[in-house]
């Protein structure tokens, strides 16, 4: 005996010097476990090895590194503490020696031909983390002394694989977390709901090496769930079938909002074959405020595939992905909304329009030029001409309060009335009198209308004018501008309301600019506005051209005055200039 303890010293020594370099020269848990191999080595020179780590919630021990296994078999096999003499080594926590397993009922069979095993716990602050396991197909191969170093090298080794262990488990964890944030940040910068989908599935795999992966989406009725993209070995496939809310794994994981991870599909009853090739599957619902709007699903031939890690990864990341398709989709809704307004506007302002006169009106004494400008895609200025008989025509220059849609629709309506009295061809102010009653008849909070009415006579060469809160018209003759004093309050706004009308006999070469606000309101950089001031002087400059000309020379000192900054209201001219041969030329 005393031979056999002294033969073992000599041994015990170098060994651990071996044991402690490897403790103290690597954290890299696969260089570890390789090192471990190399010193049971110089024990004792095997065929079949294997380390075995414990997976404290399931209390099973699967091969972590292994020598002479069928590679199906470290797959698939996991061996319950307690069950198998490594299961029992563990559960005892101490080495068992098994001369001839042929004759040990508590041996599985994992290697054709096993005659003898020893397996020896790996122990760390009295807490098992798995065990060495050594095989060989000769019985008796294993003797006491064996047994003696590879405890010893357990006892001390195992502390390297602990710490090589959480080493690595919180490298991985860092480098997940990551990942993770530089997945999350890249996500929510993608708007586009397809391209989302699919970089989705692109970050993914970086994560994990899945080969089947979808992602559903719940329907508007919340009731099913839609593949919105599906991956079946790194190919796009287009799946139609829909999944109730509560049917499969997918839609238990909806159903419940939780993870569902299935090591083996066919032993799961929720299982819903569709793949046959499908072994383990990992379902993730997508959560956005409390509420489930998804599911990503990741499919893995091999059983046991995906792990309790893979699923609170996935779970992290979920949350991220579920707002990236939210936003995703409400920018979707939103840009759909936009296009239904833009193709809505759009046929607007063509309505809009055509509602103004597409011909301007010809007469043998007067040039008609008219243009109107809306601030926005449609407006609320309007211009019309109206025949009356006994060759006499209507002048109407019109503002809306307010912009945009609402006022477009209201100088609809007032155009409306207009047609519908210029039968009885009013004077100006009985037309502006009974606007003002139409509208009060149908009065609209906070809208009215600003409107001047003219009525030419041909045979008078006389212009009859008046106005209900518009710029005051501007007349030009005898080479001076002469200011149309009519004023008058907005129609619409009160019942009862006056209008006074004013006649100008003109003379050829005379001239008349009706205007919104719009023109003397256009505002500058600096805030300064256009002003009558400006109206006034370039009448004046071009008052000798034709009328088309002077509307155009408006619009263009606006929009140089305005230039950079944005139209704040629509804008409209109508010139009438007197034809003829000027008196005096």
């Amino acid at each position: 005996m005393a031979t056999f303890q002294l033969d073992l010293q000599s041994k015990v020594d170098p060994l651990l010097l071996e044991v402690a370099d490897v403790v103290n020269t690597t954290l890299d848990l696969d260089t570890t476990l390789r090192r471990v191999a190399e010193l049971v080595r110089k024990v004792t020179d095997y065929e079949i090895f294997a380390i075995l780590l414990l997976n404290e919630k399931t209390q099973e021990l699967r091969f972590r590194f292994q020598v002479g296994y069928p590679p199906g078999v470290v797959e698939r096999l996991r061996i319950k503490v307690g069950e198998g003499v490594t299961g029992i080594a563990a559960q005892r926590r101490e080495a068992i020696l098994v001369s001839d397993v042929s004759q040990d009922a508590r041996y599985i069979s994992a290697v054709p031909q096993v005659r003898s095993e020893v397996a020896v716990p790996l122990i760390v602050k009295n807490r098992v983390i798995g065990v060495i396991d050594i095989e060989s197909p000769e019985p008796n191969h294993f003797t006491e002394e064996h047994k003696q170093l590879l405890m010893l090298i357990a006892s001390r080794m195992a502390v390297g694989i602990e710490n090589a262990r959480l080493y690595t488990r919180t490298t991985r964890q860092a480098r997940t977390l990551t990942l993770l944030n530089e997945i999350a940040q890249e996500l929510t910068s993608i708007l586009d709901l397809d391209e989302l989908l699919k970089r989705i599935a692109e970050l993914l795999s970086r994560l994990i090496d899945y080969q089947m992966f979808s992602i559903l989406l719940l329907d508007a009725s919340g009731e099913n769930l839609q593949h919105r993209f599906s991956l079946r070995f790194q190919e796009n496939i287009n799946l139609k079938h829909d999944i109730p809310l509560g049917r499969g794994v997918v839609g238990y994981a909806a159903q419940k909002g939780e993870a569902v991870l299935v090591p083996d599909v066919s032993k799961d009853p929720r299982y819903i074959e569709s793949n046959p090739e499908t072994r383990s599957e990992l379902a993730v619902p997508l959560v956005y405020k409390d509420r489930v709007i998804g599911v990503l699903d990741l499919e893995h031939t091999r059983r046991r595939f995906f792990t309790e890690e893979h699923a609170r990864t996935i779970t992290t990341l979920a949350a991220q992905v579920a707002i990236a398709i939210e936003n995703a989709q409400l920018y979707q809704q939103i840009a759909n909304q936009e296009k239904r307004l833009e193709r809505d506007l759009a046929m607007a302002r063509e309505l809009q329009f055509r509602l103004l006169p597409q011909f301007r009106p010809t007469l043998a004494t007067l040039e008609i030029a008219a243009k109107f400008s809306p601030a926005r895609a449609i407006g609320g200025d309007l211009y019309d001409f109206v025949n009356y008989s006994q060759s006499r025509m209507a002048f109407v220059v019109g503002d809306v309060s307010g912009k945009g849609a609402p006022a477009a629709i209201y100088a609809a309506l007032v155009s409306g009335i207009l047609r519908s009295h210029a039968p009885m061809e009013p004077s100006p102010a009985e037309m502006l009198s009974a606007v003002n009653y139409s509208l009060s008849e149908r009065k609209i909070a906070g809208q009215f209308v600003s409107l001047v009415y003219a009525v030419w006579d041909e045979t008078e060469r006389t212009l009859r004018v008046a106005n209900s809160g518009l710029p005051r018209p501007i007349y030009y003759h005898d080479r001076k501008i002469e200011i149309i004093e009519a004023t008058g309050l907005p129609l619409g706004l009160f019942d009862d309301a006056d209008y006074d009308e004013f006649t100008f006999k003109a003379s050829a070469g005379d001239l008349f600019v009706f205007f919104s606000d719009g023109m003397l309101d256009a505002s500058n950089k600096d805030g300064e506005l256009f002003g009558r001031e400006r109206v006034e002087k370039i009448v004046l400059e071009c008052a000798a051209n034709p009328a088309e000309s002077v509307v155009e020379s408006l619009f263009k000192a606006v929009a140089e005055h305005a230039s950079g900054v944005e139209t704040f209201d629509d804008q409209t001219v109508v010139a009438v200039k007197v034809k003829g041969p000027v008196p005096g030329k």
